[in-house]
């Protein structure tokens, strides 16, 4: 992004951060089925599943991570879909800045409110006992992978917010995503699935991304996981960026 670009993006994030401030529910949502999930699974299908000798909140954490950034998203699809009805969008496009930086401040805005999600589901996980010894190189790594997911999804998510004719149907774009991890090894590892569903779990970007970060946190050996995740999300995230520009060029050409 060139100065210009970088100036009108500070400036739009801060007023979609006030917004997000004044209106602290949308980051209680986001984290409140999320940590819902991880009471349910600890609690209640736990005892059930075997997943090695490692407690199995440590086993949970890195799918219920994928699963707040999926519930986040919803947020920008729609925060961006109620600027598009209300007149917003158009109104900053007259102005002389950046065109690009309405589109950059929304998925800033998102990554920044995941941020504080994940850190409230982490805290959670903590008080049902989660540990880890990784270090801090490993869990700069972890940030860097979630954020990286964070940016292709919600870049993904700005076309629905671009091109939803009902508020409902910008926000329902994230349903499938919030349900994908369940199909992966992000709550119970994939040798105990039967062979078609065992196939496509393996083969998905989730369970890439959950095993790297469950290997990041548990200091095991990553072989090719960490590669294949940000491969998933390098290739989704360039892929997402040039969708929803050209969306965004044709919504308003």
């Amino acid at each position: 992004m060139n100065r210009h670009l970088l100036a009108d993006t500070g400036v739009l994030l801060g007023r979609s951060l006030r917004h997000v401030w004044r209106s602290p529910d949308t980051i209680i949502t986001t984290a409140l089925m999320p940590i819902a999930f991880l009471l349910l699974f600890v609690y209640v299908f736990g005892g059930a599943i075997d997943a090695g000798t490692e407690p199995y909140v440590d086993y949970l954490l890195p799918g219920v991570m994928v699963v707040t950034i999926a519930t986040g998203i919803s947020y920008t699809a729609f925060r961006l879909f109620m600027d598009m009805s209300n007149g917003i969008v158009e109104r900053f496009r007259s102005m002389p800045i950046a065109r690009s930086s309405v589109l950059w401040a929304h998925v800033l805005t998102s990554v920044v409110s995941t941020a504080i999600s994940l850190a409230v589901v982490v805290g959670v996980a903590v008080g049902l006992g989660f540990r880890s010894t990784a270090g801090l190189a490993a869990w700069l790594a972890v940030a860097g992978l979630l954020v990286l997911l964070t940016l292709a999804l919600t870049w993904l998510a700005v076309i629905p917010g671009l091109t939803a004719s009902t508020v409902d149907g910008a926000s329902a774009f994230a349903y499938p995503l919030i349900f994908l991890p369940f199909l992966s090894s992000a709550f119970v590892p994939t040798e105990t699935m039967p062979g078609p569903v065992r196939a496509f779990a393996e083969h998905q970007p989730v369970t890439a991304i959950v095993d790297a970060v469950r290997a990041l946190l548990d200091e095991q050996p990553l072989g090719m996981d960490l590669a294949v995740a940000l491969a998933w999300c390098g290739g989704l995230l360039a892929i997402a960026i040039v969708a929803a520009t050209a969306t965004y060029r044709r919504r308003f050409a």
